[in-house]
């Protein structure tokens, strides 16, 4: 059984094309960002509207590889390819780019992006040892600070920057209360549809709106559970997807666990709920409170990642997963090789198994994949 209102997702990055088109005539200032570690709440503090980037389809790909290496992430070379032939509106649209060095591809793929649109590369440290990066993180937001300033014309105060910090925690717990429904078994809502929600928020232009809908959809979510209807059976398998990002366009993954009786709980990954776990500190400086949340964030990027393994842990338990799939994009390196550890993790602390699905964009390998998780979920 789905939700009604799932409606309104289904269009909301359509939507969002043209509501992108309606905001440049408006004269509004658009700036595009890719990952989870942008500070997008300076964006909106500036009076601008952040825009996530397309990346996640095969279709570019081609395009990209004029260019970029073939043996290269799939996530790369999808959001070049986008970017250069025109084919993203949000990118097409947008004044700037707020980027950030996360992985060496990404960092060398902006050198080449920078010749086709104005953008600030923030410069992410790859050590978890929070005390020492903090300064490091503040001086960066500080940075993003004049940039987006003296590029849109404007000035973000810090009375400004802490009414948008508010808004955003309030957008965060409401989307951890719908992600919460799914503690419930079976489940109220699938994990595709939980897709839709949250990639869909990067590309929302009406927040106010995509707010309200997001209440609408728990309301009803409530409704079903109270009449018994859900998204899962109650023999389906519990399962958490981890690993790289899974953007609405290559969910191929998900969609055969879920067509195969499997049950998503949630992603614990970059288009799930790592975006908005942890909030921003209201009672701190706002720059420096955007400084410590963005720092906390646990990418592979990040070495060593514990917080990634602390959050699994809690994830494992809060939503009694009965197994995990670690999605691993080709050529991504630092997820390819953590997935190790995250396999032991579970297994010695919880005694979980994973599977790990090492993946590109296109369906090639839908029907090996499949073999696999059928096979996984059988084993559970």
């Amino acid at each position: 059984m789905r939700a009604q209102t799932m409606a309104y997702f289904d269009q909301l990055i359509p939507s969002g094309m043209l509501l992108a088109k309606e905001a440049k005539e408006q004269g509004r200032n658009i700036v595009g960002y890719y990952c989870v570690f942008s500070p997008i709440e300076l964006i909106e503090a500036a009076g601008a509207i952040p825009v996530g980037l397309c990346a996640t389809k095969q279709e570019p790909i081609a395009e990209a590889e004029k260019v970029l290496p073939r043996n290269l992430c799939p996530l790369v070379k999808s959001s070049y390819g986008f970017a250069v032939s025109g084919k993203c509106p949000f990118f097409h649209f947008s004044d700037l780019v707020l980027a950030e060095t996360t992985c060496d591809g990404k960092k060398k793929m902006y050198e080449l992006l920078a010749e086709h649109k104005p953008m600030i590369v923030l410069d992410i440290p790859n050590s978890s040892n929070f005390e020492d990066n903090q300064e490091h993180w503040i001086k960066q937001v500080y940075r993003a600070k004049a940039y987006f300033e003296k590029n849109l014309g404007t000035e973000i105060t810090e009375e400004k920057l802490a009414d948008v910090i508010k808004i955003y925690n309030e957008e965060r717990k409401l989307l951890m209360e719908l992600v919460s429904l799914n503690k419930q078994h079976p489940t109220p809502i699938s994990g595709t549809d939980l897709l839709k929600v949250m990639w869909g928020r990067s590309f929302q232009f009406k927040r106010d709106e995509f707010t309200a809908k997001v209440k609408e959809l728990i309301a009803e979510l409530k409704d079903m559970a109270a009449r018994g209807e859900s998204a899962s059976q109650v023999s389906s398998k519990r399962i958490l997807v981890t690993g790289c990002p899974t953007g609405v366009g290559q969910e191929k993954v998900m969609r055969i666990i879920e067509e195969s009786g499997g049950a998503i709980v949630l992603q614990e990954s970059c288009s799930g709920i790592k975006a908005f776990v942890d909030l921003v500190s209201e009672e701190m400086d706002p720059f420096e409170a955007l400084a410590d949340k963005y720092s906390k964030t646990p990418c592979s990027c990040v070495s060593p990642n514990k917080r990634r393994l602390e959050l699994l842990s809690r994830l494992v338990e809060e939503y009694r997963i009965d197994g995990v799939v670690d999605i691993t994009l080709q050529a991504c390196h630092t997820y390819n090789i953590e997935s190790y550890s995250v396999k032991e993790h579970l297994k010695k602390k919880h005694n979980l198994p994973l599977l790990q699905v090492e993946t590109d964009y296109s369906d090639a390998d839908s029907q090996q994949i499949k073999l696999r998780v059928d096979a996984f979920l059988e084993m559970l």
